[in-house]
Protein backbone atom coordinates (compact mmCIF):
# COMPACT_ATOMS: atom_id res chain seq x y z
CA UNK A 1 0.00 0.00 0.00
CA UNK A 2 0.96 3.64 -0.43
CA UNK A 3 1.36 4.01 3.87
CA UNK A 4 2.90 1.15 4.36
CA UNK A 5 5.51 2.53 1.11
CA UNK A 6 5.94 5.59 2.97
CA UNK A 7 6.62 4.30 5.72
CA UNK A 8 9.43 1.89 4.52
CA UNK A 9 11.36 5.18 2.54
CA UNK A 10 14.69 5.52 3.80
CA UNK A 11 14.93 9.51 3.33
CA UNK A 12 13.22 9.68 7.52
CA UNK A 13 9.94 11.05 6.03
CA UNK A 14 7.87 8.95 8.16
CA UNK A 15 9.84 10.54 11.37
CA UNK A 16 9.74 13.73 10.23
CA UNK A 17 6.33 13.97 9.61
CA UNK A 18 5.55 12.17 13.25
CA UNK A 19 7.84 13.74 14.96
CA UNK A 20 5.76 16.26 16.77
CA UNK A 21 2.47 13.57 17.55
CA UNK A 22 5.09 11.19 19.14
CA UNK A 23 7.13 14.22 20.99
CA UNK A 24 3.74 15.65 22.52
CA UNK A 25 2.54 12.10 23.27
CA UNK A 26 5.43 11.39 25.13
CA UNK A 27 5.33 14.73 26.91
CA UNK A 28 1.81 14.00 28.24
CA UNK A 29 2.55 10.12 28.68
CA UNK A 30 5.30 11.61 31.19
CA UNK A 31 3.14 13.70 32.85
CA UNK A 32 0.60 11.22 33.59
CA UNK A 33 3.17 9.16 35.35
CA UNK A 34 4.64 11.85 37.46
CA UNK A 35 0.66 12.51 38.14
CA UNK A 36 0.35 9.00 39.41
CA UNK A 37 -2.10 7.64 36.39
CA UNK A 38 -1.93 4.25 35.54
CA UNK A 39 -0.84 3.63 31.59
CA UNK A 40 -3.16 0.65 30.06
CA UNK A 41 0.11 -0.16 27.98
CA UNK A 42 3.32 1.03 27.08
CA UNK A 43 3.85 1.76 23.09
CA UNK A 44 6.05 4.21 21.24
CA UNK A 45 3.34 6.22 19.27
CA UNK A 46 1.01 9.14 19.25
CA UNK A 47 -1.51 7.24 20.96
CA UNK A 48 -1.89 7.31 24.87
CA UNK A 49 -4.11 4.78 26.48
CA UNK A 50 -4.74 5.77 29.98
CA UNK A 51 -6.61 3.67 33.04
CA UNK A 52 -9.40 7.02 34.42
CA UNK A 53 -11.44 6.99 37.24
CA UNK A 54 -14.63 7.59 35.93
CA UNK A 55 -14.84 10.64 37.58
CA UNK A 56 -12.08 12.00 36.12
CA UNK A 57 -13.33 11.01 33.19
CA UNK A 58 -16.49 13.07 33.11
CA UNK A 59 -14.03 16.00 34.11
CA UNK A 60 -12.15 15.68 31.37
CA UNK A 61 -14.68 15.41 28.82
CA UNK A 62 -16.02 18.91 29.32
CA UNK A 63 -12.69 20.17 28.12
CA UNK A 64 -11.11 17.73 26.03
CA UNK A 65 -11.49 15.45 23.69
CA UNK A 66 -10.96 11.84 24.25
CA UNK A 67 -11.82 8.16 23.45
CA UNK A 68 -13.41 5.65 25.08
CA UNK A 69 -11.66 2.59 24.48
CA UNK A 70 -12.90 0.08 27.30
CA UNK A 71 -14.13 -0.16 31.00
CA UNK A 72 -11.57 -1.25 33.26
CA UNK A 73 -13.50 -1.96 36.32
CA UNK A 74 -16.56 -0.28 37.88
CA UNK A 75 -14.69 2.52 38.77
CA UNK A 76 -12.12 3.46 36.04
CA UNK A 77 -12.42 3.08 32.16
CA UNK A 78 -9.70 3.41 29.49
CA UNK A 79 -8.99 6.08 27.37
CA UNK A 80 -7.51 6.80 24.62
CA UNK A 81 -5.80 10.38 23.77
CA UNK A 82 -4.27 11.17 20.78
CA UNK A 83 -2.09 13.26 19.52
CA UNK A 84 -0.61 14.47 15.50
CA UNK A 85 1.28 17.04 13.64
CA UNK A 86 -0.65 19.48 14.66
CA UNK A 87 -0.59 18.96 18.19
CA UNK A 88 -0.03 22.40 19.63
CA UNK A 89 2.20 22.66 22.94
CA UNK A 90 0.01 24.88 24.58
CA UNK A 91 -2.94 22.08 24.10
CA UNK A 92 -0.50 19.35 25.72
CA UNK A 93 0.20 22.08 28.54
CA UNK A 94 -3.42 23.03 29.40
CA UNK A 95 -4.49 19.04 29.18
CA UNK A 96 -1.25 18.35 31.80
CA UNK A 97 -2.99 21.34 33.92
CA UNK A 98 -6.41 19.43 33.71
CA UNK A 99 -4.98 15.84 34.59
Amino acid sequence: SAASDVYKRQDGLYEEISRNAIETADRIRAALREKGYRLFCENPTNQIFVVLKNKKVKELEQQVAMGFTEKFDDTHTVMRICTSWATRSEDVDALIALL
